[in-house]
């Protein structure tokens, strides 16, 4: 792509990156963002990650623009001077797109390679230690529960984020497991300090619906500090799918630079149901690798593009 817009860019093409919800959270440390203002946070990071000159656009919260092309995480689009669209992918294909520009505008003289480039390798956020507490067995499959974070109830920002998984029986009957993780943002440069009281969170269910255990305190490592995520496995009992709880998480948030360490209190409402929004969860492995999972339907989309 970077080298599609070293050719194009001075020939009227206008580039651009759409920051949507997060395809693969935890790749880089990313969770996904509460407010807008952390969606630009996270924009402004990966500029600076990646060096490009290409414009970065940010969708908005209620993620309309992502909505309109088909919640598709990685689609491309070539738009015409008039506005219409004049070819579309479900997955971007950067030589697809050069043959695009090729036969839309014509050929460069000396196209520019990979090699060509000089943009300057920024590394990630960095974090405390990592790889300390184990991560929990996950079943199977699961997929993204709708997450709601209550942001009236506190002035601070959700230092911490929570992901909620599901398995599929679940959002089918109202009865599975559901995956509760709790994931320090790392744009905000903070840590788990463990000489402090561990990330407590309980649960309060409607009517008709049982969770167990409906609470849980986090572990404890020997580490005076960590970065890794604060993981549990609940069990659900709900007379109907789609059914509402409420969580409450509590912990204290330390920065890295040691300039604050304070107790925080977050509020979340958690829908029994699948968020369509986001097709595929990835977890990181202890040797850096990233484990994904892919549904047949968006695969389907693929193939049909």
């Amino acid at each position: 792509m970077e080298t599609i817009f070293e050719d194009y860019a001075d020939k009227g093409v206008d580039f651009y990156y759409v920051y949507k919800p997060l395809a693969h959270p935890e790749i880089m440390n990313f969770v996904e963002p509460v407010t807008l203002q952390e969606r630009l946070m996270h924009v402004a990071e990966a500029q600076r990650i990646i060096g490009s000159g290409i414009t970065w656009l940010a969708d908005s919260m209620d993620d309309a623009f992502y909505g309109a092309v088909g919640y598709i995480p990685n689609a491309e689009f070539v738009v015409g001077p008039d506005g219409r669209i004049v070819v579309r992918r479900g997955w971007s294909d950067p030589e697809a797109l050069r043959s695009d520009m090729q036969r839309l505008l014509g050929p460069v003289d000396k196209p520019t390679t990979v090699a060509d480039l000089d943009l300057p390798e920024q590394r990630a956020i960095g974090t405390v230690a990592k790889n300390v507490v184990p991560r929990v067995s996950m079943p199977e499959a699961s997929w993204p529960a709708i997450v709601e974070a209550d942001q009236e109830t506190t002035d601070l920002p959700f230092y911490v984020k929570l992901r909620a998984e599901g398995t599929p029986e679940l959002y089918a009957t109202g009865k599975g497991t559901l995956y509760l993780g709790f994931h320090l943002d790392p744009i905000y440069r903070v840590h788990w300090n463990n000489e402090a009281d561990p990330l407590q969170f309980s649960i309060t269910a409607p009517d008709g619906v049982t969770i167990t255990p409906a609470g849980g305190t986090a572990p404890v490592p020997r580490e005076v500090a960590d970065a890794d995520p604060r993981e549990f496995l609940v069990e659900v009992e709900a007379g109907d799918p789609g059914e509402v709880v409420q969580l409450r998480a509590q912990y204290f948030a330390c920065d890295d630079a040691l300039t604050f360490c304070i107790p925080v209190r977050q509020d979340y409402r958690v829908r029994l149901q699948r968020d369509e929004r986001h097709y595929w969860s990835v977890r990181s492995s202890a040797d850096g690798s990233y484990q994904f999972t892919l549904p047949e339907f968006l695969l389907r989309t693929f193939e049909a593009d």
